[in-house]
Protein backbone atom coordinates (compact mmCIF):
# COMPACT_ATOMS: atom_id res chain seq x y z
CA UNK A 1 0.00 0.00 0.00
CA UNK A 2 0.96 3.60 -1.06
CA UNK A 3 2.60 5.41 2.05
CA UNK A 4 0.83 9.06 2.38
CA UNK A 5 3.94 11.64 2.53
CA UNK A 6 4.01 13.56 5.49
CA UNK A 7 4.83 17.45 5.66
CA UNK A 8 8.51 16.45 6.96
CA UNK A 9 8.93 13.80 4.01
CA UNK A 10 7.57 16.60 1.59
CA UNK A 11 10.02 19.43 2.97
CA UNK A 12 13.01 16.69 2.65
CA UNK A 13 12.44 16.22 -1.29
CA UNK A 14 13.94 19.34 -1.63
CA UNK A 15 17.30 18.83 -3.87
CA UNK A 16 15.89 14.96 -3.35
CA UNK A 17 13.75 14.41 -5.99
CA UNK A 18 10.89 16.15 -7.70
CA UNK A 19 7.46 15.95 -6.47
CA UNK A 20 4.11 15.53 -8.95
CA UNK A 21 1.17 17.55 -7.72
CA UNK A 22 -1.94 16.84 -9.58
CA UNK A 23 -5.60 18.71 -9.35
CA UNK A 24 -8.90 16.35 -8.00
CA UNK A 25 -12.21 17.22 -7.43
CA UNK A 26 -13.95 14.21 -6.46
CA UNK A 27 -13.82 10.19 -5.10
CA UNK A 28 -13.19 8.86 -8.52
CA UNK A 29 -10.36 10.83 -10.30
CA UNK A 30 -8.49 11.56 -6.99
CA UNK A 31 -8.81 7.20 -6.87
CA UNK A 32 -7.38 7.01 -9.82
CA UNK A 33 -4.65 9.59 -9.53
CA UNK A 34 -3.48 8.49 -6.37
CA UNK A 35 -1.01 5.35 -7.22
CA UNK A 36 1.34 8.62 -8.82
CA UNK A 37 0.24 11.66 -7.09
CA UNK A 38 2.83 12.80 -4.42
CA UNK A 39 0.17 15.34 -3.38
CA UNK A 40 -3.41 16.27 -4.45
CA UNK A 41 -4.67 19.63 -5.06
CA UNK A 42 -8.09 20.79 -4.33
CA UNK A 43 -8.28 23.45 -6.62
CA UNK A 44 -10.73 26.32 -6.93
CA UNK A 45 -10.07 25.64 -10.58
CA UNK A 46 -12.81 23.47 -9.73
CA UNK A 47 -15.23 26.56 -10.31
CA UNK A 48 -13.76 27.15 -14.01
CA UNK A 49 -13.58 22.74 -15.04
CA UNK A 50 -17.06 22.11 -13.41
CA UNK A 51 -18.90 24.74 -12.82
CA UNK A 52 -18.05 26.20 -16.63
CA UNK A 53 -17.33 29.77 -14.78
CA UNK A 54 -14.83 32.24 -16.55
CA UNK A 55 -12.23 32.55 -13.55
CA UNK A 56 -12.11 31.05 -9.88
CA UNK A 57 -13.47 33.67 -8.38
CA UNK A 58 -16.97 32.73 -7.05
CA UNK A 59 -15.97 29.63 -5.96
CA UNK A 60 -17.25 29.15 -1.89
CA UNK A 61 -15.63 27.65 1.39
CA UNK A 62 -18.76 25.18 1.68
CA UNK A 63 -17.44 23.90 -2.18
CA UNK A 64 -14.09 23.60 -1.45
CA UNK A 65 -14.65 21.72 1.96
CA UNK A 66 -17.46 19.27 0.22
CA UNK A 67 -14.68 18.64 -2.98
CA UNK A 68 -12.19 17.81 -0.26
CA UNK A 69 -14.29 15.51 1.63
CA UNK A 70 -14.67 14.01 -1.90
CA UNK A 71 -10.85 13.50 -2.67
CA UNK A 72 -9.75 12.49 0.61
CA UNK A 73 -12.89 9.92 0.67
CA UNK A 74 -10.72 8.74 -2.70
CA UNK A 75 -7.72 8.75 -2.34
CA UNK A 76 -6.50 8.28 1.79
CA UNK A 77 -3.85 7.26 0.99
CA UNK A 78 -2.27 10.95 -0.28
CA UNK A 79 -0.97 14.52 0.83
CA UNK A 80 -4.19 16.72 0.18
CA UNK A 81 -4.26 20.61 0.10
CA UNK A 82 -7.31 22.65 0.15
CA UNK A 83 -7.08 25.63 -1.66
CA UNK A 84 -8.85 28.73 0.35
CA UNK A 85 -11.16 30.97 -2.31
CA UNK A 86 -11.07 34.36 -2.87
CA UNK A 87 -12.66 36.42 0.19
CA UNK A 88 -11.91 33.67 2.91
CA UNK A 89 -8.36 35.08 4.13
CA UNK A 90 -8.39 38.79 3.47
CA UNK A 91 -7.20 39.34 7.16
CA UNK A 92 -5.41 37.34 10.05
CA UNK A 93 -8.78 36.57 11.67
CA UNK A 94 -10.50 35.61 9.13
CA UNK A 95 -8.31 33.45 7.84
CA UNK A 96 -7.57 31.06 10.77
CA UNK A 97 -11.40 31.26 11.66
CA UNK A 98 -12.14 29.95 7.66
CA UNK A 99 -8.86 27.41 7.47
CA UNK A 100 -9.95 26.05 10.86
CA UNK A 101 -13.69 25.12 9.40
CA UNK A 102 -11.47 23.43 6.70
CA UNK A 103 -9.61 21.53 9.25
CA UNK A 104 -12.97 20.52 11.21
CA UNK A 105 -15.11 19.42 8.22
CA UNK A 106 -12.47 17.56 6.10
CA UNK A 107 -9.44 15.21 6.57
CA UNK A 108 -7.42 18.05 4.58
CA UNK A 109 -4.24 17.83 4.95
CA UNK A 110 -3.28 22.25 4.62
CA UNK A 111 -4.73 25.02 2.94
CA UNK A 112 -3.17 26.84 -0.04
CA UNK A 113 -2.76 30.52 0.32
CA UNK A 114 -2.29 32.97 -2.64
CA UNK A 115 -0.23 35.53 -2.28
CA UNK A 116 3.35 36.41 -1.07
CA UNK A 117 5.09 38.79 1.23
CA UNK A 118 1.90 40.72 1.90
CA UNK A 119 0.46 37.25 2.95
CA UNK A 120 3.45 36.12 5.28
CA UNK A 121 1.75 37.42 8.58
CA UNK A 122 -1.21 35.55 8.05
CA UNK A 123 0.42 32.56 7.01
CA UNK A 124 2.24 32.97 10.33
CA UNK A 125 -1.14 33.36 12.04
CA UNK A 126 -2.12 30.12 10.77
CA UNK A 127 1.32 27.74 10.79
CA UNK A 128 1.05 29.08 14.77
CA UNK A 129 -2.25 27.87 15.08
CA UNK A 130 -1.17 23.75 13.93
CA UNK A 131 -2.77 24.36 10.40
CA UNK A 132 -0.04 23.44 7.29
CA UNK A 133 0.27 26.52 4.77
CA UNK A 134 1.30 25.81 1.12
CA UNK A 135 2.14 29.29 -0.56
CA UNK A 136 1.39 30.53 -3.93
CA UNK A 137 3.20 33.31 -5.75
CA UNK A 138 3.44 34.43 -9.54
CA UNK A 139 0.80 34.58 -11.38
CA UNK A 140 -2.26 34.79 -9.14
CA UNK A 141 -5.79 33.72 -10.40
CA UNK A 142 -7.62 34.99 -7.58
CA UNK A 143 -5.85 38.47 -8.66
CA UNK A 144 -6.73 38.06 -12.10
CA UNK A 145 -9.75 41.02 -12.12
CA UNK A 146 -7.36 43.16 -10.19
CA UNK A 147 -4.65 42.90 -12.38
CA UNK A 148 -6.43 43.20 -15.76
CA UNK A 149 -5.99 39.59 -16.63
CA UNK A 150 -3.09 36.49 -16.58
CA UNK A 151 0.25 38.12 -16.48
CA UNK A 152 3.39 35.90 -16.71
CA UNK A 153 5.92 37.01 -14.33
CA UNK A 154 9.85 37.34 -13.75
CA UNK A 155 10.58 39.06 -16.91
CA UNK A 156 12.67 41.75 -14.97
CA UNK A 157 15.35 41.88 -12.56
CA UNK A 158 13.08 43.85 -9.86
CA UNK A 159 10.24 41.48 -10.34
CA UNK A 160 12.43 38.24 -9.95
CA UNK A 161 13.68 40.50 -6.88
CA UNK A 162 9.95 40.49 -5.58
CA UNK A 163 9.63 36.80 -6.45
CA UNK A 164 12.76 35.60 -4.10
CA UNK A 165 10.98 38.23 -1.50
CA UNK A 166 8.02 36.84 -1.46
CA UNK A 167 9.44 33.15 -1.66
CA UNK A 168 11.49 33.63 1.36
CA UNK A 169 8.77 35.73 3.68
CA UNK A 170 6.21 32.89 3.02
CA UNK A 171 9.14 30.29 3.93
CA UNK A 172 9.92 32.22 7.50
CA UNK A 173 6.30 32.76 8.06
CA UNK A 174 6.37 28.59 8.16
CA UNK A 175 4.91 27.42 4.87
CA UNK A 176 6.35 24.18 4.06
CA UNK A 177 6.06 24.22 0.31
CA UNK A 178 5.24 27.14 -2.34
CA UNK A 179 3.92 26.49 -5.64
CA UNK A 180 4.56 28.86 -8.27
CA UNK A 181 2.82 29.56 -11.47
CA UNK A 182 3.24 31.59 -15.02
CA UNK A 183 6.52 32.77 -14.14
CA UNK A 184 9.59 32.77 -16.39
CA UNK A 185 11.67 29.54 -16.28
CA UNK A 186 15.20 31.16 -15.06
CA UNK A 187 13.17 33.15 -12.75
CA UNK A 188 11.83 30.20 -11.54
CA UNK A 189 15.41 28.41 -10.91
CA UNK A 190 16.66 31.44 -8.90
CA UNK A 191 13.48 31.33 -7.21
CA UNK A 192 13.75 27.83 -6.01
CA UNK A 193 16.83 28.34 -5.25
CA UNK A 194 16.80 30.39 -2.50
CA UNK A 195 14.64 29.12 -0.41
CA UNK A 196 15.04 25.17 1.55
CA UNK A 197 11.39 24.42 0.45
CA UNK A 198 9.92 22.76 -2.24
CA UNK A 199 8.85 25.03 -5.18
CA UNK A 200 6.31 23.29 -7.46
CA UNK A 201 5.78 24.68 -10.50
CA UNK A 202 3.03 25.33 -12.99
CA UNK A 203 3.88 27.35 -16.40
CA UNK A 204 7.43 28.15 -14.53
CA UNK A 205 10.18 25.76 -16.45
CA UNK A 206 11.75 22.35 -15.15
CA UNK A 207 14.06 23.61 -12.62
CA UNK A 208 11.98 24.00 -9.67
CA UNK A 209 11.04 21.09 -7.22
CA UNK A 210 7.99 19.48 -8.96
CA UNK A 211 5.30 19.98 -10.84
CA UNK A 212 1.46 20.86 -10.55
CA UNK A 213 -1.08 20.38 -13.69
CA UNK A 214 -4.63 20.68 -13.42
CA UNK A 215 -6.17 16.89 -14.14
CA UNK A 216 -8.64 17.71 -16.65
CA UNK A 217 -6.21 19.74 -18.80
CA UNK A 218 -3.16 17.18 -18.36
CA UNK A 219 -6.21 14.35 -19.63
CA UNK A 220 -7.63 16.39 -22.47
CA UNK A 221 -11.15 16.79 -20.98
CA UNK A 222 -11.10 20.58 -20.88
CA UNK A 223 -11.43 21.97 -24.27
CA UNK A 224 -12.40 25.48 -23.59
CA UNK A 225 -8.68 26.73 -23.98
CA UNK A 226 -5.47 25.44 -23.19
CA UNK A 227 -2.83 27.49 -21.63
CA UNK A 228 0.68 27.20 -22.83
CA UNK A 229 2.01 25.77 -19.83
CA UNK A 230 -0.37 22.57 -20.26
CA UNK A 231 0.79 19.01 -22.01
CA UNK A 232 -2.11 16.79 -22.84
CA UNK A 233 -1.03 13.53 -22.08
CA UNK A 234 -4.30 11.75 -24.18
CA UNK A 235 -7.35 13.09 -26.11
CA UNK A 236 -9.56 12.55 -23.09
CA UNK A 237 -12.61 14.67 -24.84
CA UNK A 238 -12.75 12.57 -27.96
CA UNK A 239 -12.34 9.65 -26.66
CA UNK A 240 -15.32 10.19 -23.96
CA UNK A 241 -17.59 11.52 -26.90
CA UNK A 242 -16.39 8.46 -28.86
CA UNK A 243 -17.82 5.81 -26.72
CA UNK A 244 -20.83 7.92 -25.59
CA UNK A 245 -21.66 7.85 -29.42
CA UNK A 246 -21.23 4.48 -29.99
CA UNK A 247 -23.16 3.97 -27.07
CA UNK A 248 -25.69 6.24 -28.52
CA UNK A 249 -25.81 3.60 -31.67
CA UNK A 250 -25.91 0.57 -29.83
CA UNK A 251 -28.88 1.61 -27.93
CA UNK A 252 -30.84 2.81 -31.34
CA UNK A 253 -30.01 -0.65 -33.25
CA UNK A 254 -30.39 -2.43 -30.24
CA UNK A 255 -27.36 -4.07 -29.86
CA UNK A 256 -27.07 -2.78 -26.53
CA UNK A 257 -28.24 -4.41 -24.48
CA UNK A 258 -26.93 -7.78 -25.25
CA UNK A 259 -28.03 -11.17 -23.39
CA UNK A 260 -24.35 -10.67 -21.95
CA UNK A 261 -25.71 -8.00 -20.06
CA UNK A 262 -29.31 -9.19 -19.95
CA UNK A 263 -30.82 -10.06 -16.69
Amino acid sequence: MKKKLSINAIKKAKNERLLTMITAYDALFASLLEESADIILVGDSLNMSFNGKPDTLSATLDQMIYHTNAVCNGAKNTFVICDMPFGTYNNPRAALKNAIRVYQESPADAVKIEGGKDKAALIKTLTDNGIAVCGHIGLLPQSVRGQGGYIVRGKTPEDIETLIEDAEAIEEAGAFCIVIEGVKAEAAQVVSKAVNIPIIGIGAGTEVDGQVLVFSDMLGLFEAFTPKFVKKYMDGATLVKQAVARYKSEVETKDFPSSEHTY
